[in-house]
């Protein structure tokens, strides 16, 4: 029968035993062997808890990024940084960074985070402490690229690829029943450069490196995710902004790169996520998917993840009426969201993916979340959205 399957974008809370071998780790109070067995069972833990409310496509929840033995960079992005040869650790914070860097047209630059366009106009709320907005963010350290750029991560990879099929294995789930997130070429470039002679150089750098990571992933049977905000959130870092056609110029830059670190890889193992960033901001600057999505569909990929619940991005389902979607292409919109402490009504999920199931059908479409949950809401609050996304599916 045709269903609609859910699944979700990747990060999830790690468990209180993980977080405190973590920092046991750090102050060498444990082993590696001692902290590598605590891992392995948390993954384990958190792909059966997936799997028992009735996840179909699952991960392990991103504990291989977040924690790395003795160095926790603990997010999304930071991970890549001890995977990637050619780069030299600084002291800084992406956030101490506030050059503003200003664009001319057809040369786009992202200006540091304190200037972007949202952080500029409500400047007092990102700085309020109480505001909610930035609120327990960790800070780590930031690379430089000094050397050619190399993947040095084989044993990272193999590891996350070892703890989602040793958790698939106990829950009784397949290969094709997983997926692990990995950064994309864009979103990798964005960090200083002291090597390339040109931003352009760095992005095709980043995508030769990173291909080595989709590879190792898709080798093992499992799905890769793409993650790539870089193609939406970009536009607020740009000051001041660009016009449309110079921004769409400058992301066809880093789709054309990611294609080429694809090639080769079946797009039915390959699934795209575009979102425009994480933070609980106001979001007022970003780009409207209009304007990106026939971009977006040039990735080489087979299902496309994406916000179609927050405030700001909830509206845009219509866009999709308007979009010639070749019929292999699967859509997983996210229809709850990790903005907001209010755990969705299942019959609003429904509502929200019936917009998409009438458009390619229930089994072209798989719910999910508009982004990773993990450090963005109570563990509590998360696990009952995955609940409650689950249970909307099933009302369609």
């Amino acid at each position: 029968m045709s269903r609609v399957r859910t699944t979700h974008v990747g990060s999830l809370p790690r468990t209180p035993e993980l977080l405190a071998a973590n920092e046991k780790c750090h102050d060498d109070a444990i082993s590696q062997a001692e902290f590598d067995a605590v891992l392995t069972a948390a993954a384990d833990d958190v792909v059966a808890r997936q799997a028992s409310i009735g996840l179909d496509i699952v991960n392990e929840g991103e504990y291989g990024h977040i924690t790395s033995g003795k160095v926790d960079y603990g997010a999304w992005w930071n991970y890549s940084f001890t995977r990637l040869g050619g780069l030299e650790l600084t002291d800084a914070d992406r956030w101490d960074d506030d050059e503003n860097v200003e664009s001319t047209p057809g040369n786009i630059r992202l200006t540091s985070f304190q200037h972007r366009r949202d952080w500029s106009r409500f400047r007092d709320a990102y700085t309020d402490p109480t505001s909610g907005i930035l609120t327990h963010r960790a800070r780590v350290k930031n690379p430089k690229i000094v050397a050619p750029l190399t993947y040095i991560g084989h044993d990272a990879v193999a590891k996350d690829v070892e703890l989602l099929l040793h958790g698939l294995n106990k829950a009784g789930k397949p290969a094709s029943d997983g997926f692990v997130a990995a950064l994309s070429p864009g979103s990798c470039a964005r960090i200083a450069n002291e090597y390339y002679a040109s931003d352009e150089e760095v992005v095709w750098a980043c995508a030769d490196a990173l291909r080595e990571e989709y590879t190792a992933i898709t080798d093992a049977g499992l799905t890769v995710q793409i993650d790539d905000p870089s193609v939406a959130e970009a536009w607020d870092q740009i000051q001041p902004e660009p016009s449309v056609e110079d921004y769409r110029d400058f992301i066809q830059v880093r789709i054309d790169a990611l294609n080429h670190a694809l090639a080769g890889i079946p797009r039915e193992q390959v699934r795209f996520h575009i979102c425009w960033g994480s933070w609980h901001g106001p979001h007022t600057t970003d780009i409207g998917l209009e304007h990106i999505i026939d971009k977006v569909l040039q990735v080489e990929a087979g299902a496309f993840t994406f916000e179609a619940a927050n405030a700001r991005h909830a509206h845009e389902w219509t866009v999709w009426n308007d979009v010639d979607l070749p019929d292999d292409i699967v859509l997983i919109p996210g229809a709850v969201s990790h903005s907001t402490n209010v755990v969705e009504h299942p019959e609003l999920v429904a509502q929200r993916l019936r917009h998409f199931t009438d458009l390619v059908g229930k089994d072209r479409v798989i719910a999910s979340t508009d982004c990773g949950l993990g450090g963005r809401i109570h563990a509590d609050i998360a696990w009952a959205k995955l609940e409650t996304l689950v249970e909307g599916a099933s009302r369609v």
